[in-house]
């Protein structure tokens, strides 16, 4: 298995931080935001990832990550020409997964969980992973029936549960063409909750509950939150 961190977008929602430069370079109390996904791939026992920025920062990138080699990996880069959403992005990676299924991650999530059984036990289909909320009107929110996952709803003004889907996903190599009959949302962009939603219709996705924290850390608040989480984790408060 392949993995993909998706590290694209503008970062508005942090500007002036990200005027000049790329959020998922921003730090995240010692070490560049980017740092954490990586980490996660890396302790799921992924060798080779591939990284999906924007344009205007990429070379930053791979001044940080280099070659993967520090890290006892192997790093590829792929450039997202315009903000088509998530799913746009994780398109552009077809040729890397060469047919094999990939694990994706979003460059401004932050997980305590080890997810390297969730990545060895995977066989087919598609995977998420869910973390109870107290803001769930935030994130795409899962709905469950018995042991399935029945739909997803982005930011939804009445959650039908707590259940946020996190910036984590498994898929197998039916993703790209899937993705390729997406029709763009009403802000113009690919969704990744669309895709998510047509392997539930295929009867086609699993999930697994996160113990551990999580956080994105695309928002001031949500930055600092992350930035404290990693800080009382690192010093046992």
């Amino acid at each position: 298995m392949k993995g993909i961190i998706l590290a694209g977008g503008t970062g508005s929602r942090l500007y002036p931080l990200t005027k000049v430069t790329n959020k998922h370079l921003l730090p995240v109390y010692d070490k560049p935001m980017i740092y954490y996904p990586l980490q996660t791939l890396i302790d799921a026992g992924i060798k080779e990832i591939m990284v999906v920025s924007g344009r205007g920062h990429a070379g930053h990138f791979l001044e940080l990550l280099g070659s993967g080699g520090e890290f006892g990996i192997h790093l590829t880069y792929e450039i997202q020409e315009e903000a088509g959403g998530i799913a746009q992005a994780l398109g552009l990676a077809e040729d890397f997964a060469d047919d094999g299924s990939i694990i994706v991650i979003l460059g401004d999530n932050i997980f305590q969980d080890n997810v390297y059984d969730a990545v060895e036990s995977f066989r087919s289909g598609a995977r998420v992973f869910l973390k109870k909320v107290m803001d769930a009107k935030r994130f795409g929110v899962a709905e469950i029936r018995g042991s399935n996952i029945v739909s997803i709803e982005e930011k939804p003004a009445l959650p039908k549960s707590n259940l946020a889907v996190s910036g984590l996903y498994i898929y197998d190599t039916k993703v790209f063409e899937i993705i390729k009959k997406l029709r763009p949302s009403g802000r113009g962009e690919l969704e990744i909750t669309d895709v998510n939603n047509e392997y539930i219709r295929m009867e086609d996705m699993s999930y697994s509950m996160l113990s551990g924290y999580w956080s994105d850390a695309g928002t001031f608040e949500s930055l600092f939150r992350a930035s404290e989480l990693v800080r009382n984790i690192k010093l046992n408060i």
